[in-house]
């Protein structure tokens, strides 16, 4: 399978204004690359740029709303424009707004499916049609270990993780045979402000910067599609799917406090 390199173009990557994506943007232009940076803070790309500034590499500013379809559409132009048609894309923009799905309001739900899903898509089709006039490319969707089972908080998150996972499959069938690779990528808790409002334990938490190691070395495995991590965590998130409905509610309840929720 192909797996791009900093020869190839330039990698675009959204939500790279924190967490993840910010961490990512970072590690790629200390490594030499062309990095191309999207999120919807001006300022914030900005500053981003001005710290990448001492790399080998560099950072180039492109600031949108992902939920803007003709704006992400532009960004691709211009970025073949300024730099050239992108190697590698990590659509990496999401939002995670927890709820209480007994008493929630309309909003979190239309943004987290706007946000996670309909601008994954945005991000992706603009893509798809440059790669595939240059005959290969690598695209990583990011969506979360999440989006395995259902989890307290997470009625609109998770579900529009899983509908991610699921995207990424279906699109590898129609990709492969245009020379595009395709990933998914699952994280499990990482220390970013998407996290930081979490009413519960999260095992296994990991600084954003180790996160960024785990997806740069998952990018690279030419047999890889899912890239998953941290390895513990996942294996036992992936038994807990295994497991009889009755026994999983009950398991996760009280791992999480939720059975003593009124």
């Amino acid at each position: 399978s192909y797996v791009a390199g900093s020869e190839d173009g330039p990698v675009w990557i959204t939500g790279a204004s924190s967490g993840i994506g910010r961490a990512l943007a970072l590690s790629f232009a200390n490594d030499g690359w062309q990095v191309a940076a999207t999120a919807r803070s001006l300022p914030a790309l900005q500053a981003l740029a001005q710290e990448a500034e001492t790399s080998p590499g560099d950072v180039k500013v492109f600031a949108g709303d992902v939920t803007d379809a003709g704006r992400m559409a532009e960004i691709v132009t211009q970025i073949r424009q300024t730099i050239a048609t992108p190697a590698l894309l990590i659509a990496n923009a999401g939002v995670y707004l927890p709820l209480d799905g007994a008493d929630s309001q309309y909003e979190p739900w239309q943004r987290t499916m706007d946000v996670n899903i309909m601008g994954t898509v945005n991000t992706l089709l603009p893509s798809i049609e440059v790669m595939r006039e240059a005959g290969r490319g690598q695209i990583a969707v990011v969506s979360s270990v999440a989006g395995y089972r259902g989890l307290p908080t997470s009625a609109a998150y998770g579900a529009s993780k899983a509908a991610l996972i699921n995207m990424a499959e279906a699109l590898k069938f129609d990709l492969d045979p245009q020379g595009i690779r395709m990933q998914v990528v699952n994280p499990g808790f990482v220390e970013t402000p998407a996290t930081a409002a979490n009413p519960f334990p999260m095992p296994y938490l990991m600084p954003v910067e180790d996160a960024a190691k785990a997806i740069r070395q998952g990018l690279i495995d030419p047999q890889l599609f899912e890239i998953a991590f941290p390895r513990p965590f996942v294996r036992r998130l992936k038994l807990l799917r295994m497991l009889p409905d009755r026994l999983y509610f009950n398991l996760v309840a009280r791992s999480t406090g939720w059975n003593k929720k009124t």
